[in-house]
């Protein structure tokens, strides 16, 4: 885990990361022909039902029925827990086995820039992210919330009035979703008051039952409840380009100058060979690139965005860097820049 390393470590660690992306440019006759022997196990730090989860099995299926999988199975389970250090310690107990696979989200880089994952996912390749997330604020169908707005006009007043749920903890990418616009709006965020959940699914359930005023989530949580809460803008450059959310109006189209895009994707255990880089990123671009899955992300109000592991690995730095910076506009804890 980088943040625990010492300065010498970090510079080797590094060294050894700028020579897997250097080998993996090499031509492809250079390299061994690998493929999964033996079941695979993709281990999630997220609890059933939110987005990241729903995406990972629809990415399992996917593999398994086009048959990329080279005859093996694929099993994904949940370990939720110490903000997803659970999940990763599985795959540094696999180190250099591509049989284990884990999930590279924007929300793992914002728990562990701001302290809540003891761990450092720039230490996982990234084998590929395939989706573009845009999070929505949402309230009930009957909130007398009509526009981002109205929201704001409140929160000016007093920032603590609405209970505001995110997924899964204080400085999750949702919080940053929702906090980053209100902060540009006039709103002193550093007094909102956030109620952590477990996932999307359960802040959703708690908005619907009234128990919270205010949701801050990405589409696929939000679909189960679409007839019972009303979406009052999207933190996205751009409006979604087709399904459910597609009327949802931008934070910007609101007089807000801002925007918080999510990616997920696939990272593999450390020090894993770049072979066995090359045929998950092989895999998973075919499943990307595939009717079924660029309709379904579609209709989840998201967007299909494939990113092989040289431009994911330079998507998480940056990220990272990015991610730093807002927590300490917010006030928010956060590690060292290192």
């Amino acid at each position: 885990m980088r943040s625990r390393l010492n300065n010498a470590t970090r510079r080797r660690t590094l060294h050894g990361a700028s020579a897997a992306a250097a080998a993996y440019l090499l031509p492809t006759a250079a390299l061994a022909d690998w493929k999964p022997t033996r079941p695979i196990t993709w281990t999630l730090g997220v609890s059933p039902g939110g987005s990241v989860d729903l995406y990972a099995r629809t990415i399992a299926r996917a593999l398994e029925s086009m048959g990329l999988l080279n005859g093996q199975s694929i099993i994904v389970e949940n370990k939720p827990g110490a903000a997803g250090l659970l999940a990763l310690q599985t795959l540094m107990r696999n180190r250099g086995d591509a049989h284990w696979l884990g999930t590279f989200h924007t929300g793992s880089i914002a728990a562990a820039a701001g302290g809540a994952l003891k761990a450092d996912v720039r230490d996982f390749p990234p084998v590929a992210t395939l989706v573009e997330e845009s999070t929505f604020v949402v309230v009930g169908a009957q909130s007398r919330f009509k526009r981002a707005k109205d929201l704001v006009d409140v929160l000016k007043q007093d920032p603590g009035v609405l209970r505001i749920g995110v997924a899964s903890a204080p400085g999750s990418s949702t919080h940053l979703a929702i906090a980053k616009p209100l902060r540009v709006a006039g709103v002193d965020v550093r007094g909102l008051t956030i109620v952590p959940f477990r996932s999307s699914a359960d802040s959703m359930a708690a908005l619907v039952g009234e128990h919270i005023d205010v949701v801050s989530a990405t589409a696929p949580g939000i679909q189960p409840h679409r007839d019972k809460v009303r979406a009052l803008a999207v933190v996205s450059p751009q409006r979604a380009s087709g399904g459910l959310f597609a009327s949802v109006p931008t934070w910007r189209e609101q007089g807000v100058a801002a925007d918080y895009v999510s990616y997920n994707g696939v990272c593999l255990p450390q020090t894993v060979g770049v072979d066995q880089i090359r045929f998950w990123e092989d895999a998973l671009r075919k499943v990307s690139e595939s009717a079924g899955w660029q309709e379904l992300v579609l209709k989840s109000g998201n967007r299909a965005a494939f990113r092989g592991y040289v431009d994911a690995k330079r998507y998480l730095d940056r990220e990272w860097a990015d991610t730093l910076t807002l927590l300490g506009e917010l006030g928010l804890p956060r590690v060292s820049s290192s």
